[in-house]
C-alpha cells in the first residue's frame, strides 16, 4: 500500500510537469506572435486568419489521442505526443507567408490538442486513484509553465532575439524536459477484451450550459493570452520587450489564481466565485479598453486573467455531476471550452480587422459579463471531500 501511495504521488508530480512543459510552449510562442506577424508581413485579419488554424488543427487531432493511448499505454503516448508538441513550436517562426504559417499552425494546433487531451485523461486517473483533487492545481502549473515560456520570451523580445533562435532553443529543451518527466508518469495499459476509445464524445445535453459557461472563459483567455502583446504594440505604441511583458502579467495572474482558487472555492463555493470572478474579468476588460497607456492596460490583462483562471476547472467539476455519464460529459465540455481558446484568437483578428482591437476586447468583456450572469448553472451537489 506505502509502496502504491508514493508511485502515485511520483506520477501526481511527473504529471503536473508536464502540464508546466505544455504550458511553457504556449507561453514561448504566444510571446513571439508580433515578431511572426511582422516576419510573415501579414494584416491582423490575416494573422486572426492563420490563428484559427490551431483550432482546425486541434479539432482533427484530438479524437486520435484517446486511441493513440489505449495502443500504445499511457507513458509511451504522452511521452510520443509531448514532444510532437515541443517540437511544432519550431514551425511558425520560419513560415515566411501566410499560407506556411497556416500550415505550421495546423500542425502546431494538432500536436497541441493530442498533448492536452492525454496529459488531462491521466490527470484525472491520477485523481481518481489519489482520491482528492489535484486538477485545479495540475491547470496552475499549466499556467506556471505559461508564465515561464511567456517570461524567457519577454527576454528575448526585449533583447532584439529572433523568434526562430528563440523557439528552437525552447524546443530542444523542453523536448528533452517532457521525455525525462514523462518517465515517471503511471503507465496505464488496456485490458485485451477493452475495446477502443470512441472518437468523439456529444455532450449531454445538461451539460451544454455547463459547456457555454467555460467558452466565455476560455475565449476571454485566448484573446488575451495571444493578442495582448500585439494590443500593446497597436493600440499603445508599446515597444517590444514592454508589449510582450502583457502576456507574462496575464500568465501570472492567472497562475496564481489557479494555485490559489481551491481555497477560495471552498470559502464561497462553485457560483459564488464564479460570480466574482465574472465581475473581475469585467473590470479588467473595461481597464484595457480605457487605458491611457501600457501600465493600466497590463493591469487590466492581469485582471482578466485572475476573472477566468478558477472557470474550467469548476465548470469540469459541475460536468462530471450533470448528467450519468460523467466522462462524456466532461468529454464534451472540454472540446466546447478547448475549442473556444483555440478559435479566440482568430475571431479578435477578424473583428479586428473590420474595426479595431479595442473593440474586439469590448466583445471580450461582454463574454466576461456573461460569466457573472450564468454562474449559477455550476451549482452541484456538495461532494464528499477525501484524502489520500
Amino acid at each position: 500500500m506505502a509502496d502504491d501511495t508514493q508511485l502515485l504521488k511520483r506520477s501526481r508530480y511527473a504529471v503536473a510537469a508536464v502540464f508546466c512543459v505544455h504550458g511553457s510552449v504556449t507561453g514561448s510562442f504566444a510571446t513571439r506572435v508580433p515578431w511572426i506577424q511582422d516576419h510573415a508581413h501579414l494584416s491582423p485579419g490575416e494573422l486572426g486568419l492563420a490563428l484559427a488554424f490551431p483550432a482546425i488543427g486541434a479539432a482533427l487531432m484530438m479524437p486520435l489521442a484517446a486511441r493513440i493511448s489505449h495502443r500504445f499505454g499511457t507513458r509511451t503516448a504522452l511521452r510520443g505526443l509531448l514532444a510532437l508538441w515541443t517540437l511544432a513550436l519550431i514551425l511558425p517562426s520560419f513560415a515566411p507567408g501566410l499560407l506556411t504559417l497556416c500550415a505550421a499552425l495546423l500542425v502546431y494546433g494538432g500536436t497541441s490538442g493530442m498533448a492536452d487531451v492525454a496529459m488531462n485523461a491521466l490527470g484525472v486517473e491520477v485523481e481518481h486513484r489519489l482520491k482528492k483533487s489535484i486538477m485545479s492545481g495540475l491547470h496552475g502549473m499549466w499556467s506556471l509553465g505559461a508564465l515561464i515560456g511567456s517570461a524567457v520570451g519577454t527576454i528575448a523580445a526585449h533583447a532584439d532575439l529572433s523568434a526562430q533562435v528563440h523557439h528552437v532553443i525552447a524546443a530542444v529543451v523542453l523536448t528533452v524536459l517532457g521525455a525525462v518527466v514523462c518517465q515517471f508518469v503511471l503507465n496505464i495499459h488496456p485490458s485485451d477484451d477493452e475495446e477502443p476509445p470512441a472518437r468523439f464524445a456529444l455532450p449531454p445535453r445538461s451539460a451544454l450550459l455547463i459547456g457555454a459557461v467555460g467558452f466565455c472563459a476560455v475565449f476571454a483567455e485566448g484573446a488575451s493570452l495571444d493578442w495582448s502583446a500585439v494590443y500593446l504594440r497597436d493600440i499603445l505604441d508599446s515597444s517590444a520587450g514592454v508589449a510582450a511583458g502583457a502576456t507574462t502579467g496575464f500568465a501570472l495572474t492567472m497562475a496564481i489564481a489557479r494555485l490559489t482558487g481551491d481555497a477560495v472555492v471552498d470559502r464561497f463555493g462553485a457560483v459564488r466565485t464564479v460570480r466574482l470572478s465574472g465581475v473581475i474579468a469585467v473590470a479588467g476588460g473595461i481597464l484595457v479598453v480605457l487605458a491611457p497607456n501600457a501600465v493600466a492596460a497590463m493591469i487590466g490583462f492581469g485582471l482578466i486573467g485572475i476573472g477566468v483562471a478558477v472557470v474550467v476547472p469548476l465548470a469540469f467539476v459541475a460536468a462530471a455531476r450533470s448528467g450519468s455519464n460523467a466522462s462524456q460529459a466532461i468529454a464534451g465540455v472540454a472540446t466546447i471550452t478547448y475549442a473556444s481558446g483555440l478559435v479566440a484568437p482568430s475571431i479578435i483578428g477578424g473583428i479586428a480587422q473590420a474595426s479595431n482591437l479595442t473593440v474586439s476586447f469590448i466583445v471580450v468583456t461582454a463574454l466576461a459579463a456573461a460569466l457573472a450572469f450564468f454562474a449559477p448553472v455550476l451549482r452541484t451537489r456538495p461532494a464528499t471531500r477525501t484524502t489520500a
